[in-house]
Order: C-alpha cells, then sequence, then structure tokens
C-alpha cells in the first residue's frame, strides 16, 4: 500500500515565505550598501577623475548683465577687474580691485573664496576666462558682467579716473 503525501501545512508554507521575503531583504540590502560604498569611493565625479584639473561647480550664472552685477555689488560682492594698469587708470570702479588677466592665474590666492566673486573687463571677453581661470581653481562663486564696464558706464553706474 502506498502512503499519501499530506500537502505543506499552511504554518510550514508561510515559514517558507517568511524566509524567502527575508533572504530577498537581505540582498536588497547588500545591494544598497555595495552602492553607497561605491559611492564613498569613487564620489560623484562619472569620469571617476578627483584631479586637480577638474572645474569646480559655480552657485552662479557663469555671466550676469550689468543691473545683475551692480546690485551684487552694492550688496557687498568682491569686484575684480582684470583689465591692465593704463585701462584701470582712465576709468574703473571704485572699490573694484585690479588684477590684469594675464597675473591672475599666479595672483588667485589675492580673491577670496568665502565671497561672490564679479569680475569685469573692458567688453566682457576677458572676464570670462578669467571667471574660467578662478573656476579651475577652486572658486564657487564667479561670475562675469556682460558687456564690462563699457556697459557698467552705459548703465549710468559711476566710475572713477586715476590710479
Amino acid at each position: 500500500m502506498a502512503k499519501k503525501r499530506s500537502k505543506p501545512s499552511k504554518k510550514k508554507a508561510k515559514q517558507q515565505d517568511a524566509k524567502q521575503k527575508k533572504d530577498q531583504m537581505m540582498i536588497a540590502v547588500a545591494a544598497l550598501v555595495f552602492v553607497v560604498i561605491a559611492f564613498l569611493v569613487f564620489g560623484s565625479n562619472p569620469s571617476g577623475s578627483n584631479d586637480a584639473n577638474t572645474a569646480t561647480v559655480n552657485s552662479l550664472p557663469a555671466e550676469i548683465n550689468t543691473a545683475m552685477g551692480y546690485q551684487k555689488f552694492q550688496e557687498g560682492a568682491f569686484l575684480l577687474d582684470v583689465r591692465t594698469q593704463p585701462e584701470w587708470e582712465e576709468y574703473h570702479v571704485d572699490g573694484a580691485t585690479m588684477i590684469v588677466l594675464d597675473e591672475l592665474e599666479s595672483r588667485v590666492s589675492e580673491v577670496p573664496f568665502d565671497q561672490e566673486v564679479i569680475i569685469i573687463c573692458n567688453s566682457g571677453n576677458r572676464s570670462q576666462v578669467a571667471r574660467d581661470i578662478l573656476l579651475q581653481a577652486g572658486h564657487t562663486s564667479v561670475t562675469s558682467i556682460a558687456g564690462g564696464i563699457q556697459g557698467w558706464m552705459s548703465a549710468g553706474h559711476d566710475v572713477v579716473t586715476g590710479k
């Protein structure tokens, strides 16, 4: 006579389901731990490169208009003029700091890291180059004034002459 096999009890089925869910949860936790460790090891840089040539993310737009530049300067932003000495002497914004573009890389430590930096030149071209130099040096709040000092004066903002 053959033995009759009984169906697994409901209790056993529930135990198997619970074990299966526990195993799935352990796999999910292990995967999450792996992802977190990978992120910590490799950082958020998708190229995996952490060298000094990686540009810093800028908290300001690449370029702002004269009105915004004037407002930020009034609010205490550091105004960097990257024009030449003769251009500076002809006219400049009172309270600005002059560092000629050609000297900026060697004088980057003179530009504060703990303050927004707005850069001005004659028309807006050199200030964009200066912005990129400062970003490469690790500054995180740098922008260029579109139109440069020509736009500044056209908007009616004051300038001074001389050294």
